[in-house]
């Protein structure tokens, strides 16, 4: 249990994807999109972003990477997935828990996964709200990036950390 403000909060766990939870992942997925990054993208970029939730090459690429889904008693509340040895692929967390330690665990949970592959490092494509929390990890921009989605562009920056060496 995590106790905040005299609150007992409950502890959040970890579980591989399963196929059923496509749908929910996809409600986090945009709901992420919609209401945490505002301050960086346009109306029109958001909408674009959110709609990959909407293809069925996004349950796919769920699939075939590794992904984590963080659940709060029981109920998924974000997730994150390793594309190979070495990527993380994408990083969402509900908004009603954002800034409780959901994403740190889960991309806690990547770097040993990817470490114990045998990666020396981790890279991801961090979009602009999120590079402060990958830099406080670490992380170090290598290039700006644009990505065209549903005729938007987007920016994101390639991030890079050096992992522990492993024992």
């Amino acid at each position: 249990m995590v106790r905040t403000m005299g609150q007992t909060l409950p502890k959040p766990a970890l579980r591989p994807f399963l196929p059923d939870d496509v749908p929910v992942l996809a409600a986090i997925f945009t709901a992420s999109i919609e209401q945490l990054t505002g301050d960086d993208y346009s109306e029109a970029q958001q909408e674009a972003w959110m709609a990959a939730a909407e293809d069925e090459e996004f349950g796919k690429r769920l699939a075939a990477d590794l992904t984590l889904i963080a659940t709060l008693e029981g109920s998924p509340v974000g997730f994150a997935s390793l594309r190979g040895n070495d990527h993380i692929r994408m990083l969402y967390v509900h908004p009603a828990v954002a800034g409780q330690g959901i994403a740190t665990m889960l991309v806690d949970a990547l770097e040993k996964l990817a470490g114990g592959r045998g990666a020396t490092s981790l890279s991801v494509d961090a979009s602009d709200n999120a590079q402060g929390f990958f830099a406080k990890r670490g992380y170090t921009a290598q290039q700006r990036n644009s990505v065209t989605m549903n005729d938007e562009w987007l920016a994101n920056t390639t991030m890079k950390k050096t992992l522990g060496a492993a024992p």
